[in-house]
């Protein structure tokens, strides 16, 4: 199967590279950074079940995109779902409040990643970082970092897919070996055992517990922004999603218990290199320094991935006239769009000044609303409205995920804090402001008629393959 006409895009990656791209994004420097912060929250070592709720409501909202991704394999993800389902009543309302929200809180979940970097480099140069954060040095850093993350992404879909497998790779070992040595001097004594009021404890933090644990399942729908360069998408993108959730399920439980029973949880929850500091008292000194390389080129991948599949995302918007045309700027020989990934690159730079917490407050509650409730509630209207668009992933028990998926995010939502709730409804008015001076411009709804256009119905090379 060809990507979608004069889309420019090549379809080169099958399965097994679909499933390391999400996994590599996934993992990152997520736990290694933000397992402190989750124990922290839960006051104990029940914080290795705070990883499974979170798994269980990014699993169901997994299948939510499995579908949608199957049925519409295009590049920008979510902007080709809200644009298809929410256009018969708000015109392209919907879809360009995503890509809004998108060119912020892509960026911001990057800028975690380089933060989380340079917080591990400074296990090995200790000037990087400071008691309040980064130290100037730090910053410096971190901007080259996502100068090279850029530079590394100028070329074409074939090589890129060939990298990201390398560094996969090199994830997988960093974290196995730090689950290998966390378990070869294990102490199920320091694991499993709980304070006495461990149960109302776990239940108190959950809340806050979960913005951290989904935060570090983000990225299991990278596959999906890529969906005009997947081979087969309506047997690739399900499987690459479902496989990469179930497997970082796994890794992080394992690594969260394991750390457990090395380190004290009172202790783990001061520490900001906690994989650095497990290898030193496992393995040596030696073996913690390089695997703490090893630890920052995952989260260098990380953030590769990221920028991969985020700069994808204007990218339909701008050719559709609903967003800066300047998105729409494809290289002619390596097949990229160029300016999405050059805005992404400066973004990133300018998130990864803030700190690591507010980070993360201000991207989960900017993208629940316009991206994770939105597209639940896309699916149900396209299956009501376009009955006949082809479907080779049909979710399993619907609506059930569904409706597991929409209160695990209204709970995570309503979690995050008064601050990063009331920042993410101001830059969602002021989307809506953007929205209205675009359309007076174009001359579109509310200013003009509805563009109703239903091209994933229509026979062709749009059309999904079948599993």
């Amino acid at each position: 199967m060809t990507a979608p006409a004069g889309s420019g895009f090549e379809r080169r990656l099958g399965v097994f590279q679909a499933t390391t791209v999400n996994m590599t994004q996934m993992c990152g420097i997520g736990p290694f950074v933000t397992i402190p912060a989750m124990i922290s929250t839960m006051e104990g070592p029940q914080a290795m079940f705070g990883w499974l709720v979170g798994a269980l409501i990014v699993l169901a909202d997994g299948l939510v995109w499995a579908e949608l991704g199957a049925s519409m394999p295009g590049a920008g993800g979510t902007y080709l779902y809200l644009r298809e389902a929410f256009q018969y009543r708000t015109g392209r309302l919907m879809p360009f409040l995503f890509v809004w929200s998108a060119v912020l809180f892509i960026p911001l979940i990057m800028s975690t990643g380089v933060i989380g970097l340079v917080q591990y480099a400074g296990y090995l140069w200790p000037s990087l970082v400071d008691g309040s954060g980064l130290s100037t040095a730090g910053h410096v850093l971190a901007i080259a970092v996502v100068a090279a993350v850029v530079a590394a992404l100028y070329r074409k879909i074939g090589d890129i897919g060939l990298l990201t497998t390398v560094f996969f790779i090199v994830m997988l070992v960093s974290v196995l070996g730090v689950i290998l040595a966390a378990f070869t001097h294990f102490h199920s004594d320091l694991a499993f055992t709980y304070p006495h009021d461990a149960g109302s404890k776990f239940f108190h933090g959950l809340g806050a517990g979960l913005v951290i644990a989904v935060y570090d399942y983000l990225g299991y729908n990278t596959a999906a922004y890529l969906g005009a360069e997947v081979r087969q998408p309506g047997r690739v993108i399900p499987r690459a999603i479902i496989f990469s959730i179930l497997g970082m399920m796994a890794l992080y439980f394992l690594l969260q218990v394991g750390i457990l029973g090395v380190i004290p949880w009172e202790k783990t929850q001061e520490s900001s290199s906690f994989a650095s500091l497990v290898l030193e008292r496992t393995w040596g000194k030696a073996a913690a320094k390089v695997f703490t390389v090893g630890i920052i080129v995952t989260a260098f991948a990380s953030v590769f991935a990221g920028l991969l599949g985020g700069s994808r995302v204007p990218y339909n918007a701008a050719r559709d006239k609903l967003f800066l045309p300047w998105f729409a700027r494809m290289h002619p020989r390596l097949k990229f769009p160029t300016f999405g990934l050059y805005a992404m690159g400066v973004i990133t730079a300018i998130g990864s000044l803030f700190t690591l917490t507010d980070v993360i407050s201000m991207l989960t509650a900017v993208f629940v609303l316009v991206q994770s409730v939105a597209q639940i509630v896309a699916l149900t209207v396209l299956r009501r409205r376009q009955p006949n668009l082809p479907r080779p992933y049909r979710m399993w028990l619907y609506p059930l995920p569904s409706l597991v998926a929409l209160a695990g995010w209204v709970y995570i939502y309503k979690s995050a804090g008064t601050r990063p709730i009331l920042l993410s409804l101001g830059w969602l008015a002021a989307g809506v402001v953007a929205y209205l001076v675009w359309a007076r411009l174009e001359r579109i709804w509310p200013f003009g008629p509805k563009e109703i256009s239903e091209p994933f119905t229509e026979p062709g090379d749009a059309a999904p393959q079948a599993a």
